[in-house]
């Protein structure tokens, strides 16, 4: 049976994407690796989330031994995270990641890792795809830019890599009794929403964005898991790209309205929006940001389940 390694084991996605894979396949071997920088899961069913730090290749190596997957997923994510703390992002993002590709040339084991649409920076063609230009805006978006490239260079010749390109997350799941979010843009106005206070949209409010689920991220990887063993199997190398994307193409105001909506009709609570001045210099404005995910679901047999207006009144309700 297959083994399969996920580093960030214990954040917002790897948790999930873990859980889906030990209830789909029992009987493959699972490591979850995490430094617990953020992630608060300790353990998914009987399976142990181990402490390893992918800075530390020794440790990180040993713990991988053996494995034919890796699905990378432990970084410093997000624009604010990575202003504050460059040097651990660096660190992290692109030495991390190295590490982990560094490993798979030398092993032949597959490797998953999203590089976010951050790489896009101001998108000026549509529907986009992963063949758009690259011109990343901030430092979260350039350490991600470096991962897909270096990616691209350790696996030539050497083993086979899936990157994703994935929009915008939102949403939270539950994994063994303990909820897991993360402070996005949807799930920043639902707690908003949930406190009774005002829904702070920044300035102009028409940027748009496309919006996935975390739990549709994580069938996308799951499903280039199952990929990745069929390309190994076959004796591929290089690298593939796939689209995580929906048809959830919504400006920053929509989203607020669709929260304030929801919180009026599930809860009674009446929640003003306002309009402020946008602290970030580095943002893309764009009011289209269509996506093209047509590759994943035709080679990874993968479609979204879930929308933006039915997953902010579950979380509201």
């Amino acid at each position: 049976m297959p083994k399969v390694a996920v580093t960030g084991a214990a954040g917002y996605i790897g948790s999930r994407l873990l859980a889906d894979i030990q209830a789909e396949h029992p009987e493959w071997d699972l490591v979850g690796l995490d430094n617990f920088y953020l992630g608060k899961v300790d353990a998914i069913g009987d399976l142990d989330i181990a402490e390893i730090d992918i800075r530390d290749r020794d440790a990180l190596e040993d713990a991988l031994s053996g494995a034919d997957v890796v699905v990378h997923l432990a970084a410093v994510s997000g624009v604010d995270d990575c202003e504050d703390h460059p040097d651990l992002a660096y660190e992290t993002n692109v030495v991390g990641t190295e590490n982990v590709a560094w490993w798979c040339r030398k092993t032949g084991a597959a490797m998953l890792f999203p590089f976010s649409m951050a790489v896009l920076g101001d998108p000026h063609e549509f529907p986009i795809t992963v063949d758009h230009p690259r011109d990343p805006l901030n430092w979260y978006g350039r350490t991600k830019y470096l991962n897909e490239r270096a990616i691209e260079t350790f696996a030539a010749g050497e083993f086979p890599a899936i990157q994703f390109m994935i929009s915008n997350l939102y949403g939270a799941h539950t994994v063994d009794g303990t909820t897991v979010s993360k402070d996005t843009v949807i799930n920043f106005f639902v707690d908003r929403a949930l406190s009774g206070e005002s829904l702070t949209v920044y300035e102009p409010g028409t940027q748009a964005r496309n919006f996935i689920h975390v739990t549709d991220v994580a069938a996308g990887l799951h499903r280039g898991v199952e990929r990745a063993l069929s390309l190994q199997a076959d004796g591929e190398t290089g690298t593939w790209k796939y689209e995580l994307a929906t048809e959830d193409e919504l400006s920053v105001h929509q989203v607020a309205e669709l929260v304030q909506a929801a919180a009026a009709d599930e809860r009674g609570v009446d929640v003003p929006i306002e309009l402020v001045d946008n602290p970030r210099d580095d943002e893309t404005l764009v009011s289209d940001f269509a996506v093209d995910s047509t590759r994943a679901r035709a080679d990874l047999g993968w479609q979204p389940n879930r929308t933006v207006a039915a997953a902010v009144r579950d979380l509201i309700s």
